[in-house]
């Protein structure tokens, strides 16, 4: 089997949703491969060298603006963005209020507009520079009680591979992933013990926010030649 080691020194990495995690699990791996993690989240941050936390809300265009105006000032550049900031709220289509419909796509898809928006110049001026967000299964198949999330996630794809051909002569890469089933803090909330998380476990499997670690480096590193794609994890890889 080849074996793939990452060198992210000197490179910046801005995470939205990164205090928990996947989001936090890749700010520790870029950490520890010699780069700086900087974390996005309303939610406080991770305590290690190598990744800043930054309080924002995604939702709030004029924040993402400001913190990532800080984040260059800091650090002089951005190398890459991971957008996975996101809320997944359960309630039926016929009971749900409009503020958290709002506030569901606010986070979940308006946050990736915006940080897009936000770190695309200096990315288009360096002619550099690789965007991720994150996709789900439910963007598929859906889920009941999950409409709002579902439907933010479905959003991405084509908006990812939309912004992947606006930039692509820019030398900036846009992809999606697909994480899989991941014991997050919002799956366990979403998925309590029993009932539906029997079912994945027995399903797919669950995995651990640092089996996404890899793909992620993967899509940020000059080794993913490709833009406008997706990569799916539709299974968790058993251990040893």
């Amino acid at each position: 089997m080849i074996r793939t080691t990452f060198d992210a020194t000197g490179e910046v990495v801005v995470i939205t949703g990164g205090a928990n995690g996947i989001g936090a699990g890749l700010a520790r791996g870029i950490a520890a491969r010699g780069g700086q993690a900087v974390v996005f989240d309303v939610a406080p941050g991770l305590d290690l060298d190598g990744v800043e936390h930054v309080k924002v809300d995604v939702s709030d265009r004029t924040a993402v603006f400001a913190a990532v105006e800080g984040v260059l000032a800091r650090h002089g550049h951005i190398d890459g963005l991971v957008a996975g900031a996101a809320i997944q709220p359960r309630t039926k289509v016929a009971e749900m209020p409009s503020d958290e419909w709002a506030r569901t796509l606010g986070v979940n898809l308006d946050g990736v507009v915006w940080s897009c928006q936000a770190v695309l110049p200096s990315m288009i001026e360096r002619r550099s520079g690789s965007i991720v967000m994150f996709t789900s299964g439910l963007a598929h198949m859906g889920r009941a009680e999950a409409s709002a999330y579902a439907a933010s996630k479905g959003a991405l794809i084509p908006f990812a591979k939309s912004l992947a051909a606006e930039v692509a002569e820019h030398r900036v890469r846009v992809n999606v992933l697909a994480p899989g089933v991941i014991d997050t803090p919002q799956f366990q909330a979403a998925n309590p013990q029993g009932g539906e998380r029997e079912h994945w476990a027995k399903t797919t499997g669950i995995g651990t926010p640092e089996d996404v670690v890899g793909p992620l480096l993967f899509l940020l590193s000059d080794a993913a030649t490709m833009t406008g794609s997706q990569l799916s994890r539709d299974r968790a890889y058993p251990k040893e």
